[in-house]
């Protein structure tokens, strides 16, 4: 059993949080060939390490003499530190500092078999090798002194915790409001469908064609017929086509969206030009309002796309965070900051 002061569990808890950090940082660094700080927050701590250190200490304490269910015990108790954590933050921050999708036996990402199996045995390690030696290095230092470096510990890790919770909330915000500029590019591209189906349809001659059919109704009513039924087929296969390009828009990454938005402009500007017609100067204002539309949205996205250094050392730390919810966003992000850092080698 273990007997600590509450000074004692937190300096266990922030040397574990370093320990993970040299551990993690390391594996981060030899993987992606440079210096990694790794982490959610800035200094030289892992939260998740530090709980699962004390969590690993606790959960063992009834079993400190069956191996098996220290390792039972372990395996338990750290999968579930591990998926709450990793929900929780996904849940705040609409990203995944880890990701487990792509290995087997995983759930929801968060967490996977291998994973959980490795913790069971970082637990017999820990308890049986590597915290006895810490344990006492910790019980020699004056209580005094321990006090006082505990507290200042805690200052210290606060204020670091809190400027990176809000450096992580500052990036949540900016993929919100980028995917927001999305949709805009969305209902432009739809608006614009909309336009170009319109100025297609040749509206004076189905009229001419109407007219004519009503005037020989009673000497072609079967041919009126037939050219109602292929006008409606006619119709009907274009308002499929249209939904048609309508859900396939909102799949469209943003580069390729604003690539058919000014395709959109360019052609619609080509035929106002070669067919005027009285629908297309109808809607000269509304198309113009669109362009000014879509020339801001697409300024606002790409200015929220270039990485602020608030969050630029968030996104170098953890070079696996991904997001589900905001994967378009996400990945132009990620490519400024490689663009970012390929300048910075360059000088």
């Amino acid at each position: 059993m273990y007997h600590y002061s509450i000074i004692q569990w937190l300096f266990f808890f922030y040397f574990y949080c370093f320990v993970g950090w040299c551990i993690e940082s390391t594996y981060v660094s030899i993987h992606q060939k440079r210096l990694v700080n790794r982490g959610f927050m800035r200094g030289p701590f892992l939260p998740l390490y530090g709980s699962g250190g004390i969590m690993m200490l606790v959960v063992s304490m009834p079993f400190q003499e069956h191996l098996i269910l220290v390792y039972i015990a372990g395996c338990i108790g750290a999968t579930i530190l591990e998926y709450v954590t990793g929900a929780t933050m996904e849940a705040l921050f609409k990203v995944r500092y880890w990701d487990y999708s792509d290995k087997k036996f995983n759930f929801q990402g968060h967490i996977c078999l291998g994973t959980s199996l490795a913790w069971g045995l970082l637990t017999i390690l820990m308890t049986r090798l590597v915290h006895k030696p810490v344990e006492h290095l910790v019980l020699m230092i004056p209580a005094t002194m321990l006090t006082i470096a505990t507290l200042l510990l805690t200052v210290g890790i606060a204020c670091d915790f809190a400027l990176s919770f809000k450096a992580a909330m500052d990036l949540r915000d900016v993929l919100v409001m980028m995917e927001k500029a999305k949709e805009e590019l969305v209902h432009i591209q739809k608006r614009l469908d909309v336009i170009i189906a319109m100025a297609d349809s040749d509206f004076q001659a189905r009229r001419e064609e109407w007219n004519e059919a009503r005037e020989a109704w009673v000497e072609a009513r079967n041919e009126a017929r037939e050219a109602r039924i292929e006008a409606t087929e006619a119709r009907r296969a274009a308002a499929a086509e249209q939904r048609a390009k309508r859900s396939e828009s909102m799949t469209l990454k943003a580069g390729e969206l604003k690539a058919g938005i000014e395709e959109k402009f360019a052609g619609l500007k080509q035929r106002t030009l070669e067919r005027p017609s009285a629908y297309l100067e109808s809607v000269k204002e509304e198309i113009g309002e669109l362009r000014i539309k879509y020339r801001v949205s697409t300024e606002k996205r790409d200015g929220l796309g270039k990485t602020r250094n608030i969050y630029r050392n968030l996104l170098r730390s953890n070079p696996s965070m991904t997001s589900r919810i905001f994967k378009d966003a996400w990945e132009d992000l990620k490519k400024n900051t490689e663009g970012d850092q390929e300048e910075q080698g360059d000088l």
